[in-house]
């Protein structure tokens, strides 16, 4: 009875009507935000000062993923946070432009968010900005920062 609702569809008609299907209209899939760590972030660094490397500078103000560690917070619940490269005792954010750590990232969260224990392994997506930034809130310095970020556990 339903013989005649759907003839029978060959393999190359299939593949033809799906040649002739517009794809381009479709939304582009969201591909994965690119990885970046700890060990890429600068070119090079001393006394003198430091040089983003290429890598960081080409992605920036684009969506990246970093694994590290959440730094202690200074309130359980917190729009931002600094990750680190390795698990840490005390807070490095408080530090000057020319203190700055080079295993750091600070994150800025798109809502006030709760915080996991110091010391917690979490991955962080976010956009990437680069280049020193005082924090208008807080009054802490930066150099390289994810912001409108979200996070999970590791």
């Amino acid at each position: 009875m339903t013989a005649h609702l759907f003839p029978r569809l060959s393999r190359r008609r299939l593949f033809q009507g799906l040649a002739a299907f517009p794809w381009a209209a479709l939304p582009a899939l969201a591909a994965d935000p690119a990885q970046i760590a700890f060990d890429g972030l600068y070119k090079s660094f001393g006394v003198l000062g430091f040089e983003f490397s290429d890598r960081v500078t080409a992605l920036r103000g684009q969506e990246v993923r970093i694994i590290g560690y959440m730094a202690p917070p200074l309130k359980p619940e917190s729009r931002f946070f600094v990750l680190t490269r390795e698990p840490l005792a005390i807070c490095p954010f408080c530090q000057s432009d020319a203190d700055w750590p080079v295993d750091i990232v600070v994150i800025f969260m798109k809502e006030e968010t709760p915080l996991v224990s110091a010391g917690r392994k979490v991955a962080v997506t976010g956009r990437l900005e680069i280049g020193s930034a005082t924090d208008a809130e807080t009054g802490f310095v930066s150099q390289i920062r994810l912001v409108d970020a979200t996070f999970r556990v590791a």
